[in-house]
């Protein structure tokens, strides 16, 4: 598979609804910040230094060792791809909405299943990626770290006995480690008891962010908790840490799960309810609405409030109702009108279990 068929495909490995506590825990992600000596940061490069680090990281990859551990990379140049592919990649996670600024001297390496990715020329000159379904912080790091070590082999990182591994931002010096978990957090929201909980994990040194990083909305109740601080504590403890929070987090998440249930039972069945009916017979909707539906039937799904839905599929419709998959299946652009009828009529088939 090349990176055009995995844009046309709204799956990946992280839907898989098999991974660990993944009722809750929808993803996890571990990436590292790498930059090479003797170059500028990214937003300095210009475009044949640009050009050099993209070489030097294709290379890397292509490295017979590295390829027998960790499976094969596809390089892509973002320039290569259309505007609507680059969304894509976004949408389903794989690269950040900062690889789309300045997209001419960027590029994006992709293994087959999508679950490792290393984005060259973002914010640093190489970020490396490992995006995992549900709860599994420790295999993401390790699979990480294969692909870190295999390409220093081979290429020169900036390091400080002092301070570590040097970023362009100084808040990710040290390990350079940024680790995060998609959290699907409905029973907390719905008991107005999620803020003061994420006051109280900022203090422990994570932050929460919307369904697309910093900046981004929380959408369809998903929210990723990450670390903030890189420097001065090995990633092991980082990623103990974070799976601590984690597990705190989806205790409290089941609890209030078990309240909704026995205190507003009938309240919370009319909600998946309505949902489901109006996903499955809605003829216009919006990306923001959908969201909001698709989580409240995963929520049901999960409670086994409602059974004949396939939990993979729904996952997927969270990459298939965005608006650069739509405009990317309908192979052409259409009016914002004209795309809420294209959803609605995805979902409604998607839910019918057709083929999509």
């Amino acid at each position: 598979m090349n990176i055009k068929d995995n844009i046309n495909n709204a799956g990946s490995a992280w839907m898989n609804v098999d991974g660990p506590e993944s009722d809750i825990v929808v993803s996890s992600r571990v990436r590292v910040a790498r930059n090479l000596k003797g170059y500028p940061y990214p937003h300095l490069l210009e475009q044949e230094k640009a050009a050099d680090i993209i070489r030097a990281a294709g290379l890397a990859l292509q490295d017979k060792a590295l390829a027998e551990e960790t499976g094969g990379f596809e390089v892509a140049r973002m320039a290569e791809l259309s505007p609507v592919e680059r969304q894509i990649l976004v949408e389903k996670h794989l690269i950040s909405p900062d690889l789309l600024v300045g997209y001419e001297k960027k590029a994006v390496a992709l293994r087959d299943d999508e679950v490792l990715s290393v984005m060259i020329n973002e914010e640093d000159h190489l970020r490396i990626q490992c995006l995992l379904p549900g709860l599994q912080l420790k295999k993401a790091w390790e699979l990480v770290d294969r692909v870190d070590d295999g390409m220093e082999n081979t290429m020169d990182f900036a390091f400080s006995e002092k301070f570590g591994y040097l970023t362009t931002c100084p808040t990710n010096a040290g390990t350079g480690m940024r680790a995060s978990v998609m959290l699907h957090l409905p029973g907390l929201v719905l008991l107005d008891q999620l803020k003061g909980i994420l006051i109280s994990i900022s203090k422990l040194g994570f932050t929460a962010r919307g369904l697309y990083g910093e900046g981004t909305e929380a959408l369809g109740n998903l929210f990723q908790i990450s670390n903030q601080v890189t420097m001065g504590r090995p990633e092991e403890e980082i990623i103990n840490s974070l799976n601590s929070v984690a597990v705190q987090l989806m205790l409290q998440e089941r609890e209030a799960r078990k309240v909704l249930l026995r205190e507003r039972g009938e309240q919370l069945k009319d909600r998946v309810g309505r949902s489901y009916g109006i996903l499955g017979h809605a003829h216009i909707i919006s990306a923001e609405e959908s969201m909001r539906r698709i989580s409240d039937l995963k929520l049901g799904l999960d409670l086994g409030l409602i059974k004949d839905i396939n939990p993979v599929q729904l996952m997927k419709l969270m990459v298939m109702t965005r608006p650069a998959f739509l405009l990317q299946q309908q192979q052409g652009h259409f009016a914002p009108l004209q795309r809420d009828v294209q959803r609605a009529e995805l979902i409604r088939k998607s839910l019918k279990g057709e083929v999509i």
